[in-house]
């Protein structure tokens, strides 16, 4: 229980860190946004058995970070509590694919490893990219963002309002496990027997306080879409932080860097 309320409490960590003034935060919304949606589309691109030739792109979430203040053990954090569902993605792949793909230190790896190591590294590169996002522009401002590039507005609010309550039912969780903590003196996480019922009756809660959250919002007026701030007005710099990450993710996609340079060293070395 503890475990969950924590991860949910982690939003308002990384709100926290959206308040600050960096370079990174003092772009456009838009820019940021376009930038990763670019990266994202980069990541998925590439053939199904690639590992390697996706590793050049880990410098775009740890650049961002240094440049947003944002600590790499949070991004870090995040990209492991995603993996166990990539795991269950690609966890029979290497059953399915057994013929040989390629070869290191004169074993021959099959190429469901090798695409199961790629739905690991695209999932890692994908959560640490939105993980930035978040951590650097703040759930606002991606709205408004997002409304200025042409996203339906009740899908935006939809978003603001998940983000927002988030933290509601994380307040009905710790008051649930405080409730449980003095009346059976139990400290700790619970035991599975009784998460049927703690869900349940946190489904009831959460049911109850969203209709009474949203009496009160259509009594002070509510039409279906709250009042986002704009964002940021687009500057010269946000033309060339879209430019030049746009140009670099082209540069990694049409070339296997990676490859090159162990040609290269090997050339070298010879």
């Amino acid at each position: 229980m503890s475990r969950i309320e924590a991860l949910l409490r982690g939003i308002d960590s990384t709100d926290a860190l959206s308040s600050r003034d960096t370079w990174l935060s003092r772009r456009d919304p838009c820019a940021l946004i376009l930038t990763t949606l670019a990266f994202l589309v980069v990541v998925v691109s590439f053939p199904r058995h690639a590992v390697a030739a996706l590793l050049p792109l880990a410098l775009y979430p740890v650049v961002l970070a240094r440049l947003g203040e944002i600590p790499l053990p949070m991004v870090a954090t995040r990209v492991l509590l995603a993996m166990p569902f990539a795991l269950m993605v690609g966890l029979f792949n290497p059953l399915f694919d057994t013929s040989p793909r390629a070869e290191l230190l004169g074993q021959a790896i099959s190429g469901g490893w090798l695409s199961f190591a790629s739905i690991m590294a695209r999932a890692a590169l994908a959560v640490a990219a939105a993980t930035v996002l978040f951590a650097t522009a703040g759930m606002p401002r991606i709205c408004a963002g997002l409304n200025q590039i042409g996203v339906p507005a009740v899908l935006t609010t939809q978003l603001l309002l998940l983000h927002r309550y988030s933290l509601v039912l994380a307040g009905e969780l710790g008051r649930m496990n405080l409730a449980r903590e003095l009346r059976s003196n139990a400290r700790g996480d619970m035991s599975l027997a009784v998460y049927g019922s703690v869900l349940g009756n946190l489904l009831i809660r959460s049911v109850e306080r969203a209709e009474r959250i949203h009496q009160a919002m259509l009594s002070r007026g509510f039409n279906g879409s709250l009042p986002i701030r704009q964002g940021k007005r687009w500057h010269t710099a946000d033309t060339l932080f879209v430019t030049f990450c746009g140009a670099a993710f082209v540069a990694i996609r049409a070339t296997d860097l990676p490859t090159l340079l162990g040609r290269a060293l090997l050339a070298v070395a010879r």
